[in-house]
């Protein structure tokens, strides 16, 4: 157990953050005071951070076993929401749980009992009736996303976990969306709703690039050509089409990550990282990137596929103009598609250049060692920079999992290091790297 509980200064700085903004204290100071939140805030406004905080503040240092409990739409968000925890340095011992891996790994790592534990909600349902970890200490459940976890079919496990929890002082549920309904099994007596829609001073344009063809595969290239060297999110309605986009990008130099559902959780794990580091500046994602995954901000973001419903669209949008920034969204409309009612009809802008933006000069290498290995961002430095003879300049963002690392590398250097330093000691742990 923790010792002592780490100041919100020492847990803020971990993160680098010396003042937390207006939505995370009012959420904070909500949290603390009342057992029913409900909190609507717009993607990447910080509600991880929100709800986090007074949390560590309320875990009781000298009760056993599990706490607390955030239940997520997908595995991403979940892992982004441990990866918080973890550099925060709490001393409370947090594991994720989802599908797509085995429940015998997870046992493993909960044969030691964590304090909060985060996971999807049909993992974590089966982990209740398996009673892999003792559920009567519970006092805190936060629904994260709650909405999206519904949209997707999660109402029955979700519904049958709330049920097994019996001894709840706090309920949390968040949203990226306004004007959502509380769902029918939160028995939600008299809620604390905060909604932090349209308080955030971002300024999104909203414009559309305008296809002559049906297929606007043509129109995209173009388009992309003309937003230039800026990051950005193509949505698309179908994997079946990225796929298709994706090859004819590719055969036209223009460098990408795709983040789709249909993808292996590791390989979509990777686009992700690249996209953070650099790697890529554009990403081909269906609505599964909308929201709940960790990714920086973007200038821009393109519907190539017009969205179903308006919370698609919101919550796209969402992805760019976050925290007062500015941002763009544009519609590629075929000349005769009719728009949604939700959608007005948005100034065009013209596509005046058609030369390819330049690759983005970063490059992702994988390194078999992490956290487990008692291995830090500071050895692996280390390791790129006096043995690999990397400058400090070519040295990028630093990831670290469990099992292994990656590291943005100058792509003029990742071959000479790579030969430098694969298969030599880090730490007591000889590492292969490779580039992916």
């Amino acid at each position: 157990m923790v010792k002592s509980k780490k100041t919100k200064k020492e847990l803020l700085a971990k993160l680098g953050i010396e003042v937390q903004n207006e939505m995370q204290i009012a959420v904070e100071q909500a949290i603390l005071k009342n057992s029913e939140v409900m909190i609507s805030s717009p993607t990447g406004t910080g509600k991880t951070l929100a709800f986090l905080m007074p949390l560590f503040e309320l875990i009781d240092d000298k009760l056993e076993g599990v706490q607390a409990m955030i239940i997520v739409p997908t595995r991403e968000l979940g892992i982004q929401i441990e990866g918080v925890i973890r550099q925060m340095g709490t001393g409370y011992k947090t594991n994720v749980v989802y599908g797509g891996r085995t429940i015998k790994k997870d046992k493993i790592e909960l044969a030691h009992s964590p304090t909060i534990i985060v996971g999807t909600p049909g993992r974590m349902a089966d982990h209740i009736r398996r009673e892999t970890f003792d559920i009567a200490n519970i006092r805190f459940l936060v629904l994260d996303e709650f909405d999206k976890s519904l949209e997707i079919g999660f109402d029955a496990d979700m519904e049958e976990i709330v049920q097994d929890l019996r001894h709840l002082e706090r309920t949390i549920l968040t949203s990226a969306t306004t004007n959502i309904d509380i769902p029918r099994f939160i028995k939600f007596d008299d809620p604390t709703k905060l909604d932090f829609h349209d308080k955030d001073g971002a300024q999104l344009s909203l414009k559309q690039f305008v296809s002559p063809e049906k297929d606007k595969v043509e129109t995209l290239y173009k388009a992309l050509c003309h937003l230039g060297e800026k990051s950005g999110i193509v949505f698309c309605n179908f994997k079946e089409s990225i796929k298709r986009i994706s090859d004819y990008l590719t055969e036209r130099n223009i460098e990408h990550g795709i983040f789709q559902g249909g993808m292996e959780q590791q390989d979509r794990e990777r686009a992700l990282i690249q996209f953070r580091n650099g790697t890529h500046r554009l990403l081909l994602a269906t609505d599964l990137a909308a929201r709940g995954i960790d990714i920086p901000e973007l200038d821009f973001i393109i519907h190539y596929h017009l969205p179903n419903h308006k919370h698609e669209f919101v919550h796209r949008n969402g992805r760019t103009a976050r925290m007062k920034n500015q941002g763009a969204a544009y519609l590629l409309k075929w000349i005769d598609e009719v728009l949604p009612e939700f959608i007005s009809e948005p100034p065009t802008e013209e596509i005046t250049d058609t030369y390819p933006p330049e690759a983005t000069g970063w490059q992702t290498v994988f390194v078999s060692g992490g956290r487990r290995d008692k291995i830090s961002k500071g050895d692996i430095a280390g390791l790129f920079i006096k043995q690999g003879g990397v400058g400090k300049d070519d040295l990028g963002i630093i990831e670290l999992k469990e099992e292994c690392s990656f590291v943005g590398v100058n792509s003029q250097h990742i071959e000479k290091v790579i030969e430098k330093i694969n298969n030599t000691r880090l730490k007591k742990k000889k590492v292969r790297i490779y580039k992916i």
